[in-house]
């Protein structure tokens, strides 16, 4: 499995109780969804291991998790700090026209005279939009906003267009 296979969704940040359940930090949205994937992969440096989430709730502002096999906080507190990951083929099949925001990562995107500003190094939220990460000979910020900003999504041909001076 390669690692654009894997998409980043939450870290292991601590430990909850006594009996080996975990605190997750989740880039999911809204967060509790990281628990709907039942098979998470952790990464810490070169290492890696597959486990099987066995329950998980909503615990006041954040998630915890129950994995498989570990059923004590001194097994639980080795898995602090773990990345934890999915495969792109848990994710729900979505509608045509629809796309992931990791799908998006690494199209080229270009502007409506077709200059070349780079590709799309990730995406994230900010409190007005959310924005679109360029890198090319610079990098820019384009707010994310359908229709103004950007043009067109191509996940197929790889492609974005979008209203923008290259020398903003």
């Amino acid at each position: 499995m390669s690692n654009q296979d894997l998409i980043n969704v939450g870290k292991i940040s601590g430990v909850f109780g006594l009996k080996g359940w975990v605190k997750v930090f989740s880039y999911t949205e809204p967060r509790e969804n990281i628990l709907s994937y039942k098979h998470w992969l952790l990464k810490k440096g070169s290492q890696d291991k597959s486990v099987k989430v066995i329950g998980g709730q909503l615990q006041g502002k954040g998630v915890v998790a129950q994995i498989e096999g570990v059923t004590d906080r001194d097994q639980a507190l080795l898995l602090m700090g773990w990345d934890v990951y999915i495969t792109h083929d848990q994710l729900p099949t979505l509608a045509k026209g629809e796309y992931y925001w990791t799908d998006l990562v690494g199209l080229d995107v270009e502007n409506l005279e077709g200059f070349q500003l780079g590709k799309v190094d990730s995406l994230f939220e900010t409190g007005a939009n959310d924005i679109l990460l360029v890198k090319g000979e610079r990098e820019r910020a384009l707010p994310f906003i359908k229709g103004q900003t950007v043009i067109s999504i191509d996940v197929v041909a790889g492609k974005i267009v979008v209203d923008w001076d290259p020398d903003f």
